[in-house]
């Protein structure tokens, strides 16, 4: 589903000069399957999602990354999400003004519309996120307020899983989702992507820790270190970690 082959990129420093970031990194996610990605800090991991997902200022030097047969280097963001691609945020931003209920609305028919699909009705609308909302003990007050805005960070982790609901991608990237997350929040954020889990679908899951694998169990995890994969290996990969740390991955990268 999605392959990637000694991708290479480097960002702009603000003295002007550019640093490298991933060097030479190689990865196979297939349809079904739940793959994690380990890693110290700087080892290039939320470089990969910005990279897949089209975010400015990260230039593609080397290598590729096809998604489901396609190039992504030749696809905006905004056509990659149409194509399913789905990242969750680290640090979601919040966008005043904005109603969450109304971006959420918008997304999903922004959605349908660049894949030639009819757009969701009103009433159509309100009886999906009613559903998906209650499973992530979401109110309809939250889905009120402007996105993000005033939320804690557990919140803004669950609306980041509540639009992985509604737009029901098919690959998701969720970018360290565990962090600021409480052991209750993790867990019903857990119980979201899981629900999310199926045989046509595909995920990459970015963390520091084994305790959101407790919850979400990988197919396969993978040791990333300064900017490529060094290890992988299935679930007691993420345990040894726990254990041993990265010294002698970092070892090896180097």
């Amino acid at each position: 589903m999605l392959k990637i082959d000694n991708l290479h990129c480097q960002v702009e420093t603000q003295d002007g000069e550019e640093k490298p970031i991933l060097k030479g990194l190689s990865l196979d996610v297939p349809a079904g399957e739940v793959h994690a990605i380990m890693g110290p800090n700087g080892s290039g991991k939320s470089t990969l999602s910005y990279v897949l997902t089209g975010r400015d200022g990260y230039e593609v030097t080397q290598g590729s990354m096809v998604f489901e047969g396609e190039d992504l280097s030749e696809l905006e963001p905004e056509e990659r999400a149409a194509a399913g691609l789905y990242l969750s945020f680290q640090y979601p931003v919040e966008i005043p003004g904005v109603p969450t209920i109304t971006f959420l609305k918008e997304a999903l028919n922004a959605q349908r519309t660049a894949r030639g699909e009819d757009e969701v009705t009103a009433p159509e609308f309100m009886k999906l996120i009613r559903e998906k909302a209650k499973q992530l003990g979401v109110s309809m007050d939250m889905l009120k307020r402007p996105v993000n805005v005033g939320f804690s960070g557990g919140e803004k982790k669950r609306m980041e899983i509540l639009q992985a609901l509604v737009l029901e991608p098919k690959f998701m990237i969720l970018d360290e989702t565990d962090s600021g997350l409480d052991i209750d929040a993790l867990k019903t954020v857990s119980e979201g992507v899981n629900a999310l889990r199926a045989p046509e679908r595909g995920m990459l899951v970015i963390t520091h820790y084994q305790r959101l694998l407790d919850h979400i169990t990988p197919d396969v995890v993978h040791i990333m270190a300064n900017g490529k994969i060094v290890k992988s290996g299935g679930p007691e990969l993420a345990r040894e970690l726990e254990a041993e740390g990265y010294d002698k991955y970092l070892g090896e990268a180097a």
